[in-house]
């Protein structure tokens, strides 16, 4: 486990370089840039996780250059969303609450707060009673019900009761996370499903199965566990998490799968920030799990990263072959982070 504090600041001062778009102030979609591409295909939340990962470096290293960075990333976040936060999708918006939630923790500058509590209210318009309930994954499609709308919204929720103290917060916090759990979460593994009633025929979608979904539910769990003290919550993250590694881990190798491009290549990075929590709080299965993350990284380190550029691609068991979308690159950086945190570095040495 050596070095993984070095290795993560390097990676992440080579993502920096290659991302960064000094004049949209946003991060670039790929690298190296395709001729003609730029600004095709902007994905909001990208920018959004773009901004928790330099917090991450933040957290680690307690350099003022990721909070200065980051704090440029939320404004051209901004400005580049046509001045607003506000979003069509509501998942996009809960991914940046959270992130800016993050920025306001770490600088107390109100702007952030401001902009988390507006978000929140707006995210609020997305429960309705399609489905029994749950909120919308898009302004448009409002019975579409899924666990990337509101897994993350209950830990956001959760939160917001923390650090702010409203009573009302914790209650749909609750309310989030039963939904989701009662819903999409099979009942008899804890396996997280993705969503719900996408094409209109009220089908749950069995076949997606997804790191993402698992992370945000292990998540929201820890969080309602951590704020309420109610041990049923830990026993679900818990059990989400033993049904993560019997679905998606592979046996032999212990590697994370390789989920492609595009959004889904931000699915290892989500799960791996909630998997840290849970390797944190000492859950049963968190020497597990902090197990499967340093053969992740250790496979990354030898094997994943491209020599010559330091690109990392969508599987982390080979290099990248081509230019490298922004999603894959964060969940690389994401687990770097995490593999540097003290906590995990703890459980994988004991």
């Amino acid at each position: 486990m050596s070095g993984w504090t070095e290795r993560a600041e390097e990676l992440q001062e080579v993502f920096y370089r290659h991302y960064w778009n000094e004049r949209t102030a946003i991060m670039n979609q790929w690298y190296p840039l395709k001729e003609g591409v730029e600004g095709e295909n902007y994905y909001y939340w990208w920018q959004a996780h773009a901004i928790d990962v330099l917090v991450d470096g933040w957290d680690r290293s307690r350099d003022e250059k990721y909070l200065e960075r980051a704090r440029e990333l939320a404004r051209g976040l901004k400005a580049s969303n046509g001045g607003t936060y506000r979003h069509d999708y509501y998942d996009d918006m809960e991914w940046t609450a959270l992130a800016l939630l993050r920025m306001y923790d770490h600088t107390g500058e109100e702007e952030y707060k401001l902009a988390v509590l507006d978000l929140w209210t707006d995210i609020q318009t997305a429960w309705n009673g399609h489905m029994g309930g749950g909120l919308a994954w898009n302004k448009n499609q409002l019975d579409y019900k899924n666990t990337p709308a509101n897994a993350p919204a209950a830990i956001l929720a959760a939160r917001l009761h923390a650090r702010f103290g409203a009573e009302d917060d914790l209650v749909w916090a609750k309310r989030i996370y039963e939904w989701n759990l009662e819903n999409l979460v099979d009942p008899e593994t804890g396996f997280v499903w993705d969503g719900m009633n996408r094409l209109g025929d009220g089908r749950i979608d069995y076949d997606w199965a997804f790191t993402y979904c698992q992370g945000v539910m292990i998540g929201a769990g820890l969080e309602l566990h951590a704020h309420t003290g109610e041990i049923r919550y830990l026993r679900e993250a818990e059990r989400t998490a033993r049904a993560t590694i019997d679905r998606l881990v592979d046996p032999e190798t212990g590697m994370l799968p390789d989920e492609g491009i595009d959004d889904t290549g931000l699915f290892k990075g989500i799960l791996v920030r909630y998997v840290k929590l849970l390797i944190a709080s000492g859950a049963e299965g968190a020497e597990a799990w902090a197990d499967i993350l340093r053969r992740n990284g250790e496979t990354l380190r030898e094997l994943g990263i491209d020599r010559a550029s330091g690109a990392i691609g969508p599987s982390w068991s080979e290099p990248p072959a081509g230019p490298v979308q922004l999603s894959v690159r964060l969940s690389g950086v994401m687990l770097a982070e995490a593999l540097a945190t003290s906590v995990i570095r703890a459980a994988t040495s004991s």
